[in-house]
């Protein structure tokens, strides 16, 4: 298995790459397709060789090398990350059916993380495919009901949610829980607390600084479910297991 992470871990570099051009044009309504990679500043055409991922951030030390503008630091956190969690799909699955359906989740937690951080957006061209392709693949190559069961509930569960509490969460949240529902199965519930328990921190913060005032104040939530979601995914057994035994 030692000699498959490097096989890994560089092609994920590229699908890191990819995935910033998704994240970057996806809530712009661009094509991701065309034109080819840009420069989102002047627009000009960025060559191989400075499209080479993470090496060609150091390289240019993170600038355009047209207009000088700052290339964003999220480009190189997508890549390095997608590379991170796609070799950890490997570790823990294999090469698998299942590390197959792991990654293109992760790659559409990595991808709304960035845009719910930067426009707060939750992107359903993105997160909807993403949900299905994950719910087809592990109820084809692993049949239980516990795949859909999780993204019914999880998505439920939000739905309610929202409408109990509208300006705290929206409806691209309760979309990305139905993927990681399809994603977890019955570890979605450990998946869906982490996240909660993850988003507390900074409201506790906010609540502290400002008062009352905190309830004005917007956060993005899709990072914290897509944190605990991966925990879940990595651990949730580990963690379901230690909290049913202490019960």
């Amino acid at each position: 298995m030692d000699f498959v992470l490097p096989l890994v871990f560089v092609p994920g570099l590229a699908i890191g790459s990819f995935l910033g051009v998704v994240a970057a044009r996806v809530p712009l309504r661009r094509s991701i397709v065309r034109p080819g990679s840009a420069c989102m500043s002047c627009e000009t055409e960025i060559s191989w060789y400075d499209n080479v991922p993470v090496l060609s951030y150091a390289l240019l030390r993170g600038r355009c090398r047209h207009c000088g503008v700052r290339i964003p630091p999220r480009d190189l956190a997508i890549e390095l990350t997608t590379a991170l969690l796609l070799v950890c799909c490997v570790l823990e699955f294999g090469l698998t059916a299942r590390a197959a359906s792991a990654a293109i989740g992760c790659a559409a937690l990595v991808v709304a993380t960035a845009t719910d951080l930067e426009r707060r957006i939750v992107p359903n061209w993105v997160v909807l495919p993403a949900a299905a392709a994950v719910l087809v693949i592990q109820t084809v190559f692993y049949p239980s009901p516990q795949w859909a069961l999780g993204a019914v509930g999880a998505a439920g569960f939000l739905f309610v949610a929202a409408l109990a509490y509208p300006g705290g969460m929206g409806m691209g949240d309760v979309k990305l829980a139905l993927l990681i529902g399809a994603l977890l199965g019955k570890t979605t519930p450990v998946g869906i607390m982490l996240g909660l328990l993850l988003a507390l921190v900074p409201s506790v913060v906010l609540i502290a600084r400002h008062g009352s005032r905190a309830r004005r104040i917007a956060i993005p939530f899709a990072p914290f479910l897509a944190a605990g979601a991966v925990i879940a995914l990595f651990a949730g057994e580990s963690i379901l297991h230690a909290y049913l035994n202490l019960t």
